[in-house]
């Protein structure tokens, strides 16, 4: 069995996905838009070409991702979606992408670091292991 986060965008899911292909590396593997959807679904014209379902890889791991239906869209709260990230300046380099545009909840720290990607208002925590000093 595998667990997958499925994020829900207001409209801007595509933009979501090609932004977090740009910053962290993730790989768009599907993107069905509404259009596909079956004929007795009511979908608004002006919501044919949004993201019906998408599916997303970072490092390997899925995301899967839609616009929710003209009406059905809640903001995002009491989750967090976290990344694990080895090297340090790694880690900064992605906190800092993540953070331009978005809001700092939490400033970066080693082990503990939190930002809110500007695209969705996800919370995203970008998390180092803990290393001996060298």
């Amino acid at each position: 069995m595998q667990v997958n986060p499925y994020l829900f965008y207001n409209g801007n899911c595509e933009e979501a996905l090609k932004y977090y292909q740009k910053v962290l590396g993730a790989k768009i593997e599907a993107i069905l838009p509404y259009e596909g959807a079956p004929a007795d679904m009511p979908t608004p014209p002006e919501w044919k070409k949004k993201v019906m379902h998408a599916k997303v890889t970072i490092d390997g791991e899925v995301i899967m991702a839609s616009d929710a239906f003209p009406g059905h869209f809640n903001p995002p709260q009491g989750f967090a979606v976290s990344l694990q990230v080895e090297e340090p300046a790694d880690a900064e380099r992605r906190f800092n992408a993540l953070a331009d545009g978005g809001t700092v909840t939490m400033p970066f720290v080693r082990n503990a670091i939190l930002a809110a990607d500007p695209a969705s208002s996800v919370d995203t925590a970008i998390r180092m292991p803990s290393r001996p000093a060298t």
